[in-house]
């Protein structure tokens, strides 16, 4: 459900912030928002993604 939700959020952050780029007078405090939110959505997307030494980790503890 989560993914479902933060994957199209992301891309219309990562659109938006593109977009105000390009204009002529962009707003700074819009596209540091678009960013922040597709950081967010990274972040919470990852969180959920193993790490490599996880099963490295486990071995060692038995």
């Amino acid at each position: 459900m989560m993914k479902k939700i933060m994957i199209p959020m992301m891309l219309v952050a990562f659109l938006i912030a593109f977009y105000e780029q390009q204009k002529a007078n962009s707003n700074v405090y819009i596209t540091v928002g678009a960013i922040a939110v597709f950081m967010y959505g990274m972040m919470r997307l990852s969180a959920k993604t193993p790490s490599k030494n996880q099963d490295k980790n486990e071995d060692d503890v038995q």
